[in-house]
């Protein structure tokens, strides 16, 4: 009677490299299809002025030369690290706003650099504040800006302190506020400075987001120096109240310093606004 065999034992087991080589696309495929799941909101601290422009507003070209009647700016904040002023100022650079404080957990770590160094090559500079009214509110971080760098003097070459409200880089554009209570809190925060400083802060803004998150109000222009955020050839419209803007933010990619400002009116107006 014959014998039956078994069939060898290395032609019947699947071969392991193959089994190992699908088991490795089968990964490569899911981690290529699956959707990301990491967190990329920024963290805490990191925002700067203008940082939702781009995203909310787009960039279009340039405006045209400068005009005489114009004088250039910049905005700066720890993202630029130490500033190299010098040369800034040899480009025609003749003002500055450096980021002071965020929220009331934030101070800049080279604000000493930045606002010291600009002063000392001859620049008017002042300090501006990164809103976060989902934080604590307006007069607690006006405060808070105060007493970290955000102060005024009447020295001529001290502009007064801005506010940077805008998107909210680290969730709802408008902070989980109703238009009301958005205009309760800016409201809070520029009375607070008036009442520390004696001046009326700068507020800085993008017309879409003063639209969208305050209902467009007008009841802070007759007080309040706007300074506009447009990356375009033209400011276009602007915020509720305001006939004209005091300073453009019209770039986040020029020279030596991205973010570049215009004011709007010659070296001696701004003096002005320096001196009150």
């Amino acid at each position: 009677m014959p014998v039956h065999r078994p069939e060898p034992l290395r032609r019947r087991r699947p071969h392991l490299a193959g089994l190992l080589l699908a088991a490795v696309l089968s990964l490569l495929l899911a981690a290529h299809t699956s959707p990301a799941t990491a967190d990329d909101t920024p963290p805490r601290g990191s925002a700067y002025m203008g940082m939702g422009v781009l995203a909310h507003d787009g960039e279009e070209s340039l405006p045209a030369d400068v005009l005489a009647t114009q004088t250039e700016g910049v905005d700066v904040s720890s993202h630029q690290g130490d500033v190299a002023w010098p040369t800034l100022w040899n480009s025609g650079v003749k003002w500055a706003y450096v980021k002071a404080t965020e929220g009331t957990y934030y101070t800049n770590p080279y604000f000493a650099q930045q606002y010291n160094g600009s002063y000392n090559v001859g620049m008017i500079r002042g300090a501006y504040h990164f809103a976060t009214p989902d934080t604590t509110n307006g007069a607690t971080q006006a405060n808070y800006f105060v007493d970290h760098g955000g102060g005024w003097s009447r020295d001529g070459r001290t502009l007064p302190g801005a506010l940077d409200i805008e998107w909210n880089p680290y969730g709802d554009a408008c902070y989980g506020k109703t238009p009301a209570a958005m205009v309760t809190w800016i409201r809070d925060f520029v009375t607070q400075y008036k009442t520390r400083t004696g001046r009326d802060p700068v507020i800085y803004t993008a017309t879409s987001w003063w639209k969208q998150c305050t209902g467009n109000n007008s009841g802070f222009a007759s007080a309040h120096p706007l300074w506009i955020a447009r990356y375009a050839a033209a400011v276009g419209e602007l915020p509720a109240g305001w006939s004209y803007y005091t300073m453009w933010q019209y770039t986040s990619s020029g020279p030596t310093v991205g973010d570049h400002n215009r004011f709007n009116g010659a070296l001696d107006r701004l003096q002005a606004l320096a001196n009150g």
